[in-house]
């Protein structure tokens, strides 16, 4: 593999990606509400009665995760934790939300395409 894909610069702006995803969709989709049909499929997922709080948490949650990326600490566990939650994420979404999402199969590969720069950041990138 190309020398640049385990450079320091590769793995900052990897790093940053990561931090920047995370922090958009917990920030702007979730907590200030930016993409409404997040709080549509926690709702169809959780109930309406739940969907308020919930989508908050989740998103507050997508935050830490973005700073969590952001800091670069713990790298492997950072990675871990990021593939269970979207995992989770994305088959509750399919189970019980399905027609809410544009594109379930654009949505696990954009994911999967995510995951793999996550745990490229996590293992090979320089430290």
């Amino acid at each position: 593999m190309s020398a640049f894909f385990h450079s320091a610069t590769f793995g900052a702006a990897a790093q940053m990606l990561i931090g920047a995803v995370w922090v958009f969709h917990g920030l702007y989709s979730k907590l200030l509400d930016g993409i409404p049909r997040h709080r549509q499929i926690v709702a169809r997922v959780l109930g309406e009665k739940h969907a308020g709080l919930a989508v908050k948490a989740i998103g507050l949650g997508e935050v830490a995760l973005g700073v969590w990326a952001f800091s670069g600490t713990e790298r492997v566990g950072c990675a871990t934790v990021q593939t269970v939650a979207l995992v989770a994420m994305n088959a509750l979404e399919i189970a019980l939300a399905g027609d809410l999402l544009i594109s379930a199969l654009g949505m696990v590969a954009l994911n999967a395409g995510f995951l793999t720069l996550v745990w490229f950041w996590a293992t090979a990138t320089i430290r």
